[in-house]
């Protein structure tokens, strides 16, 4: 069985679960990736690595058929969220040479990618949110608020405001953003892996206890029922292939979840998921194998901690 990770950075992490679940699957598994430099550390613990073109490049996605057809790839798994929608869009180029793209529909994928849509989606569903709005002068949230880029990632450029100049200043330097309420209370992600029609097989919360940079440095399985519930309800209209992660607030005082995110493949704590008990990567190899899981509630352990650390590895 042959994986290809895109762009795949920093997530020694998540390649190192896949080698564990094909283990204990007894596959066989071998795991290549790209990256725009061969220097990326996550290169390193992969079978084979390949630079690749920007991903806004017209060499990009033949590339990664070429690479794809010449090194029979099972399946393609994305691992940042510039790369999700032009693999969505070209999902079809790649199941038409045998390969699966674990990444959700290119309509879903837009929806995450534009923040302010993404409120109304929550919304759609029933799900508490943010109002979220493009315009500050159409900003009627009160303060504090947040603001954000419409299409960002990795917590770059979000701020916390407290007044209206503030959030001036901010817009100027943001250019196209997003500015919502703040929601005090307990940040929590929520670890979703669906079957590639979209059925979920674990839905996982967990508390951010503590955060760098965008990502989890701390975190503690929390097994919340709403949570739990209300994600069901997400899964069953959005239909993710593969791994997803939904970021949201519980509000201190009246325990409402006011839904902030969807990442649409696998967010860089999902591994801890995993290592609790809710394994997607090995339920991910299992569907390559063709097998049909259900859904399993509960699986991670309720109230594990883990902390994570940096390490280094030679490259040359």
């Amino acid at each position: 069985m042959r994986i290809l990770f895109t762009c795949v950075g920093r997530r020694v992490e998540l390649v190192q679960a896949f080698y564990a679940a094909a283990k204990k699957c007894g596959e066989k598994l071998e795991i290549y990736a790209t990256d725009m430099t061969m220097t990326a550390p996550a290169i390193a613990f992969c079978d084979k690595g390949f630079t690749a073109p920007r991903i806004s490049d017209t060499a990009y996605i033949p590339f990664l058929l070429k690479l794809c057809k010449e090194e029979k790839i099972d399946a393609v798994i994305p691992t940042i969220d510039t790369d999700l929608l032009i693999l969505a869009e070209n999902k079809n180029a790649f199941e038409a040479i045998g390969v699966k793209v674990f990444v959700a529909a290119p309509e879903k994928v837009r929806i995450c990618r534009d923040k302010r849509y993404t409120s109304e989606y929550f919304e759609s569903l029933g799900l508490s949110a943010p109002k979220a709005t493009g315009d500050i002068a159409s900003y009627t949230g009160g303060f504090p608020a947040f603001i954000k880029p419409k299409d960002g990632s990795s917590s770059i450029n979000a701020y916390k405001v407290e007044n209206e100049r503030d959030l001036k200043t901010y817009a100027e330097k943001i250019g196209e953003y997003v500015v919502q309420p703040f929601v005090s209370g307990t940040e929590y992600t929520v670890d979703i892996f669906c079957d590639e029609k979209g059925n979920p097989i674990y839905i996982t919360p967990r508390i951010r206890l503590a955060v760098r940079a965008g990502e989890v440095l701390k975190t503690e399985i929390r097994q919340d029922e709403s949570i739990i519930e209300q994600m069901q309800v997400l899964a069953a209209d959005f239909k993710p292939s593969g791994g997803i992660t939904v970021q949201l607030i519980q509000d201190e005082k009246t325990k409402t979840n006011y839904y902030i995110e969807i990442n649409p493949r696998f967010g860089g704590g999902a591994p801890l998921s995993m290592k609790a008990g809710a394994d997607a990567a090995e339920a991910l190899i299992r569907i390559l194998r063709g097998e049909t899981l259900a859904f399993q509630k509960g699986a991670a352990e309720d109230g594990a901690i883990y902390s994570r650390f940096d390490q280094s590895v030679r490259v040359n």
